[in-house]
């Protein structure tokens, strides 16, 4: 919440490279963690740097790329992140298998230098849009005021609710299900990124073709569709590998459609725009892991893909009531939002 109006008022691409290079140094201490608190500590670091990262270059995509071929542009970018999510519990499966936990931070850290180095041996070529005369914080009481933008917030927090929250144990349903290493369990969890990185790369043909409203429909469907075909027949791994990858499909095609709306809402604002977008939506998954564990506890793995696909389904039908077929427009941004 307050890297989108640093981003906005002093550029975004200064706040990416500086969370890049606090994020190395932050995963690099985790690996020297003596105690679950100094771990949890560091952790907490990490996130905090991470955090604006993805808001920001979503930010920044807006910023540069016209409409019509924005939703490809985030749909790509979103997709190439969440593959390397999955394919990161792969390699930190392998890492973790061969050495141990510290190991793991240790040579993320090492991996992380390599984005900071291409940022800044590219820093100039970057482009950073400043506003200096923007308000701080005044923006995000614009945008929950809104009504269109403010329901498209509700969304993504629906979205975070249930599809994060779900696909944070699904490591946890396989171990227990089938007894699979870390390695073999970040490897089916690939699929999940591997069909970010296809929806990615399809959702704006899509939108174009079938119009945002349906892409939205697909998108969270399929993510209901994965939850219950993990509760009827996770126990049936070419099933499973099935669910994992539908909801990625699932993710990506509602994710992309949401953002790329989001990136409309203010102009001027756009850092702060999305930053409310990240935190809807991650908020959403801290309380729907949370409250996973909580359905795990009562019940079981099982119940709780029970519960959030039908939770998707009916997440699904308060879309149809709260989100429109079309973006909003430039002008309608200017008179329902103001110069933000």
């Amino acid at each position: 919440m307050l890297f989108g109006p640093l981003a906005d008022r002093f550029g975004k691409k200064q706040v990416i490279l500086f969370s890049v290079l606090a994020f190395t140094v932050a995963t690099g201490l985790c690996a020297l963690g003596s105690s679950l608190t100094g771990l949890a500590v560091f952790r907490a670091l990490t996130g905090v740097f991470a955090a604006a990262v993805m808001p920001i270059s979503l930010a920044m995509i807006g910023d540069e790329f016209p409409m019509q071929e924005r939703q490809s542009a985030i749909g790509t970018f979103m997709g190439i992140s969440f593959l390397g999510q999955g394919l990161s519990m792969a390699i930190g499966g392998t890492i973790a298998y061969l050495l141990d936990w510290r190991g793991v931070f240790a040579v993320y850290a090492a991996f992380s230098i390599l984005p900071a180095v291409l940022l800044l041996a590219n820093y100039r070529k970057l482009p950073s849009t400043k506003h200096p005369d923007s308000k701080f914080l005044a923006p995000y009481g614009k945008l929950l005021g809104t009504r269109r933008s403010l329901f498209t917030y509700l969304v993504v927090l629906l979205e975070g609710l249930f599809i994060v929250g779900g696909f944070s144990y699904v490591g946890a349903y396989i171990a227990k299900t089938y007894g699979f290493n870390f390695l073999t369990i970040g490897l089916i969890m690939t699929a999940f990124g591997v069909l970010t990185v296809i929806g990615g790369r399809v959702s704006s043909k899509l939108a174009a073709r079938f119009g945002a409203r349906n892409v939205l429909t697909f998108g969270l469907a399929s993510a209901a569709a994965a939850d219950l075909l993990i509760f009827f027949f996770g126990g049936t791994l070419p099933l499973l590998v099935l669910s994992v990858a539908l909801l990625g499909a699932g993710f990506i095609f509602t994710h992309s459609t949401l953002l790329t709306r989001a990136t409309e809402f203010a102009q001027k604002a756009r850092g702060a725009a999305m930053s409310l977008v990240a935190f809807f939506f991650m908020g959403g998954g801290g309380i729907g892991t949370a409250l996973g564990g909580r359905i795990v506890a009562a019940s079981s793995l099982s119940t709780l893909y029970l519960v959030y696909g039908i939770a998707l389904i009916v997440a699904l039908a308060l879309s149809f009531v709260l989100i429109r077929d079309r973006v909003v427009e430039p002008d309608e941004n200017k008179e329902e939002i103001g110069n933000l």
